[in-house]
Protein backbone atom coordinates (compact mmCIF):
# COMPACT_ATOMS: atom_id res chain seq x y z
CA UNK A 1 0.00 0.00 0.00
CA UNK A 2 1.05 3.59 -0.62
CA UNK A 3 0.23 5.62 2.48
CA UNK A 4 0.28 9.39 1.99
CA UNK A 5 3.04 9.71 4.59
CA UNK A 6 5.41 7.85 2.27
CA UNK A 7 4.71 10.27 -0.58
CA UNK A 8 4.98 13.89 0.61
CA UNK A 9 3.78 16.69 -1.64
CA UNK A 10 6.83 18.86 -0.95
CA UNK A 11 9.05 19.67 -2.68
CA UNK A 12 6.91 20.10 -5.79
CA UNK A 13 5.79 18.03 -7.64
CA UNK A 14 5.88 15.47 -4.82
CA UNK A 15 6.79 11.80 -4.58
CA UNK A 16 4.99 9.29 -6.80
CA UNK A 17 4.26 5.55 -6.30
CA UNK A 18 6.15 3.12 -8.55
CA UNK A 19 2.97 1.62 -10.07
CA UNK A 20 -0.52 2.62 -11.10
CA UNK A 21 -2.81 2.94 -8.08
CA UNK A 22 -6.25 3.75 -6.77
CA UNK A 23 -6.43 6.27 -3.94
CA UNK A 24 -8.91 6.02 -1.06
CA UNK A 25 -8.77 7.33 2.53
CA UNK A 26 -5.22 8.71 2.38
CA UNK A 27 -3.92 5.44 0.94
CA UNK A 28 -3.01 4.25 -2.53
CA UNK A 29 -3.59 0.62 -3.48
CA UNK A 30 -1.45 -0.81 -6.30
CA UNK A 31 -3.23 -1.28 -9.61
CA UNK A 32 -1.25 -3.95 -11.44
CA UNK A 33 -2.25 -5.80 -14.61
CA UNK A 34 -5.71 -4.28 -14.37
CA UNK A 35 -6.34 -5.58 -10.87
CA UNK A 36 -6.52 -4.17 -7.35
CA UNK A 37 -5.86 -6.74 -4.65
CA UNK A 38 -6.55 -9.55 -7.10
CA UNK A 39 -9.87 -8.06 -8.25
CA UNK A 40 -10.45 -6.57 -11.73
CA UNK A 41 -10.46 -2.79 -11.49
CA UNK A 42 -13.97 -2.31 -12.90
CA UNK A 43 -15.42 -4.85 -10.47
CA UNK A 44 -13.49 -3.17 -7.64
CA UNK A 45 -14.90 0.23 -8.60
CA UNK A 46 -18.50 -0.84 -9.11
CA UNK A 47 -18.46 -2.69 -5.79
CA UNK A 48 -17.81 0.72 -4.22
CA UNK A 49 -20.62 2.40 -6.11
CA UNK A 50 -18.41 4.37 -8.50
CA UNK A 51 -18.27 4.38 -12.32
CA UNK A 52 -16.12 1.83 -14.19
CA UNK A 53 -13.10 2.93 -16.16
CA UNK A 54 -15.10 3.12 -19.41
CA UNK A 55 -17.23 5.92 -17.94
CA UNK A 56 -14.26 8.04 -16.88
CA UNK A 57 -12.22 10.72 -18.63
CA UNK A 58 -8.47 10.26 -19.15
CA UNK A 59 -6.68 13.37 -17.83
CA UNK A 60 -2.88 13.58 -18.02
CA UNK A 61 -1.25 14.40 -14.67
CA UNK A 62 2.28 15.67 -15.32
CA UNK A 63 2.77 17.76 -12.15
CA UNK A 64 1.61 17.36 -8.57
CA UNK A 65 -1.80 15.79 -9.27
CA UNK A 66 -0.24 12.31 -9.38
CA UNK A 67 1.02 12.69 -5.81
CA UNK A 68 -1.08 10.83 -3.17
CA UNK A 69 -0.74 13.62 -0.59
CA UNK A 70 -1.96 16.15 -3.18
CA UNK A 71 -4.99 13.97 -3.84
CA UNK A 72 -5.81 14.04 -0.11
CA UNK A 73 -5.35 17.83 -0.17
CA UNK A 74 -7.89 18.02 -2.98
CA UNK A 75 -10.29 15.99 -0.85
CA UNK A 76 -9.79 18.13 2.24
CA UNK A 77 -9.76 21.61 0.72
CA UNK A 78 -11.52 21.42 -2.65
CA UNK A 79 -14.25 18.86 -1.99
CA UNK A 80 -12.93 16.01 -4.12
CA UNK A 81 -15.01 13.56 -2.11
CA UNK A 82 -14.27 10.07 -0.84
CA UNK A 83 -14.70 8.21 -4.13
CA UNK A 84 -11.65 6.31 -5.43
CA UNK A 85 -9.23 8.18 -7.67
CA UNK A 86 -7.76 5.97 -10.41
CA UNK A 87 -4.20 6.92 -11.37
CA UNK A 88 -2.46 5.07 -14.21
CA UNK A 89 1.29 5.24 -14.67
CA UNK A 90 1.98 6.13 -18.31
CA UNK A 91 4.70 7.01 -20.78
CA UNK A 92 4.28 10.07 -22.96
CA UNK A 93 5.92 10.42 -26.36
CA UNK A 94 6.48 13.79 -27.99
CA UNK A 95 5.51 15.69 -24.83
CA UNK A 96 7.43 17.06 -21.86
CA UNK A 97 6.69 18.65 -18.50
CA UNK A 98 8.62 21.93 -18.34
CA UNK A 99 8.87 24.66 -15.72
CA UNK A 100 6.31 27.46 -15.93
CA UNK A 101 7.16 31.15 -16.18
CA UNK A 102 5.29 32.08 -12.98
CA UNK A 103 5.06 30.72 -9.44
CA UNK A 104 2.13 29.25 -7.53
CA UNK A 105 0.47 31.79 -5.25
CA UNK A 106 -0.33 29.12 -2.65
CA UNK A 107 3.24 28.24 -1.75
CA UNK A 108 5.65 29.95 -4.15
CA UNK A 109 6.55 26.74 -5.97
CA UNK A 110 7.18 26.86 -9.69
CA UNK A 111 4.68 24.48 -11.33
CA UNK A 112 4.92 22.47 -14.51
CA UNK A 113 3.30 23.12 -17.86
CA UNK A 114 3.10 20.85 -20.87
CA UNK A 115 5.20 21.39 -24.00
CA UNK A 116 5.63 19.62 -27.31
CA UNK A 117 8.94 17.76 -27.35
CA UNK A 118 9.55 15.71 -30.51
CA UNK A 119 11.45 12.51 -29.78
CA UNK A 120 11.16 12.89 -26.00
CA UNK A 121 9.69 10.16 -23.79
CA UNK A 122 8.71 10.82 -20.16
CA UNK A 123 6.91 9.02 -17.36
CA UNK A 124 3.77 10.66 -16.03
CA UNK A 125 0.30 9.59 -14.91
CA UNK A 126 -3.29 9.69 -16.11
CA UNK A 127 -6.32 10.15 -13.90
CA UNK A 128 -9.33 8.12 -15.02
CA UNK A 129 -11.64 10.75 -13.61
CA UNK A 130 -15.38 10.96 -13.08
CA UNK A 131 -17.15 14.17 -14.18
CA UNK A 132 -17.27 15.24 -10.52
CA UNK A 133 -13.52 14.70 -10.15
CA UNK A 134 -12.84 16.66 -13.35
CA UNK A 135 -14.88 19.54 -11.92
CA UNK A 136 -12.63 19.59 -8.84
CA UNK A 137 -9.50 19.50 -10.99
CA UNK A 138 -10.92 22.44 -12.94
CA UNK A 139 -11.17 24.43 -9.72
CA UNK A 140 -7.65 23.45 -8.66
CA UNK A 141 -6.14 24.49 -12.00
CA UNK A 142 -8.06 27.74 -12.36
CA UNK A 143 -10.06 26.29 -15.26
CA UNK A 144 -13.53 26.48 -13.72
CA UNK A 145 -16.04 29.15 -14.70
CA UNK A 146 -15.04 31.17 -11.63
CA UNK A 147 -11.30 30.49 -12.04
CA UNK A 148 -8.48 32.75 -13.17
CA UNK A 149 -7.93 30.82 -16.41
CA UNK A 150 -4.27 30.04 -15.80
CA UNK A 151 -4.82 26.53 -17.21
CA UNK A 152 -7.46 25.18 -19.55
CA UNK A 153 -8.47 21.58 -20.16
CA UNK A 154 -7.90 20.46 -23.75
CA UNK A 155 -7.78 17.29 -25.78
CA UNK A 156 -4.22 16.37 -26.72
CA UNK A 157 -3.41 16.52 -30.42
CA UNK A 158 0.36 16.33 -29.97
CA UNK A 159 2.29 13.19 -29.03
CA UNK A 160 0.77 10.06 -27.55
CA UNK A 161 0.19 8.50 -24.14
CA UNK A 162 0.63 4.79 -23.38
CA UNK A 163 0.21 2.67 -20.26
CA UNK A 164 3.10 0.74 -18.75
CA UNK A 165 1.81 -2.25 -20.74
CA UNK A 166 2.08 -0.28 -23.98
CA UNK A 167 -1.64 0.33 -24.54
CA UNK A 168 -2.31 3.57 -26.42
CA UNK A 169 -4.80 5.75 -24.55
CA UNK A 170 -7.15 7.64 -26.89
CA UNK A 171 -8.88 10.91 -26.15
CA UNK A 172 -6.50 12.04 -23.40
CA UNK A 173 -7.03 15.54 -22.00
CA UNK A 174 -4.51 17.71 -20.19
CA UNK A 175 -4.42 21.03 -18.36
CA UNK A 176 -2.30 23.35 -20.48
CA UNK A 177 -1.02 26.83 -19.78
CA UNK A 178 -3.43 29.58 -20.84
CA UNK A 179 -2.00 32.78 -19.33
CA UNK A 180 1.47 34.39 -19.43
CA UNK A 181 2.41 33.03 -15.99
CA UNK A 182 1.65 29.51 -17.24
CA UNK A 183 3.66 29.73 -20.41
CA UNK A 184 6.90 27.73 -20.37
CA UNK A 185 9.88 29.40 -18.71
CA UNK A 186 12.67 30.20 -21.15
CA UNK A 187 16.30 30.10 -20.02
CA UNK A 188 18.75 31.17 -22.71
CA UNK A 189 15.91 30.82 -25.18
CA UNK A 190 15.03 27.22 -24.32
CA UNK A 191 12.41 25.55 -22.15
CA UNK A 192 13.64 23.69 -19.06
CA UNK A 193 12.35 20.16 -18.59
CA UNK A 194 11.29 19.26 -15.06
CA UNK A 195 13.12 15.93 -15.23
CA UNK A 196 16.38 17.80 -15.78
CA UNK A 197 16.68 18.09 -12.00
CA UNK A 198 17.24 21.84 -12.08
CA UNK A 199 15.97 22.66 -8.58
CA UNK A 200 17.37 26.19 -8.81
CA UNK A 201 14.87 26.94 -11.54
CA UNK A 202 12.06 25.36 -9.53
CA UNK A 203 12.68 27.36 -6.35
CA UNK A 204 11.20 30.73 -5.49
CA UNK A 205 13.32 33.59 -6.78
CA UNK A 206 14.73 31.85 -9.84
CA UNK A 207 15.07 34.15 -12.82
CA UNK A 208 12.32 33.83 -15.38
CA UNK A 209 13.65 34.76 -18.79
CA UNK A 210 11.11 35.82 -21.37
CA UNK A 211 7.70 34.53 -22.34
CA UNK A 212 7.08 31.50 -24.47
CA UNK A 213 4.43 30.68 -27.03
CA UNK A 214 1.98 27.88 -26.34
CA UNK A 215 3.61 24.70 -27.55
CA UNK A 216 1.11 21.83 -27.63
CA UNK A 217 -1.60 21.40 -30.24
CA UNK A 218 -4.99 20.69 -28.75
CA UNK A 219 -8.74 21.03 -28.82
CA UNK A 220 -10.55 22.57 -25.88
CA UNK A 221 -13.91 20.98 -26.73
CA UNK A 222 -14.16 18.48 -23.87
CA UNK A 223 -17.42 16.54 -23.71
CA UNK A 224 -18.57 16.05 -20.15
CA UNK A 225 -16.71 19.12 -18.92
CA UNK A 226 -18.75 22.15 -18.01
CA UNK A 227 -16.43 24.69 -19.61
CA UNK A 228 -18.47 27.14 -21.73
CA UNK A 229 -16.13 29.97 -20.77
CA UNK A 230 -13.16 28.43 -22.59
CA UNK A 231 -12.17 29.87 -25.92
CA UNK A 232 -11.09 27.52 -28.73
CA UNK A 233 -7.44 26.63 -28.46
CA UNK A 234 -4.93 28.20 -30.80
CA UNK A 235 -3.09 25.88 -33.16
CA UNK A 236 0.03 25.73 -30.98
CA UNK A 237 -0.76 24.59 -27.47
CA UNK A 238 1.00 24.35 -24.07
Amino acid sequence: MYADERFPADPYPGAVPPTSFVHVDRTGFPLVAGQVGGQPIDRWLTARGTPPTSDRMAVLAYGSNRNPSKISWLREFLGLGREPVVVLRVRTHGLAAVWAHGLRTRDGARPAVLAAAPGVEEQHAVWLATPEQVAVLDVCEGASREGDGRYRLARLRTGDVRTDEGTLLPEVRAYVGATPIRRPLLVDGAVVRCVAGCRTVARRGARAVGRSQVLVNGDSRCSGCRRPQLRPSSTPRS
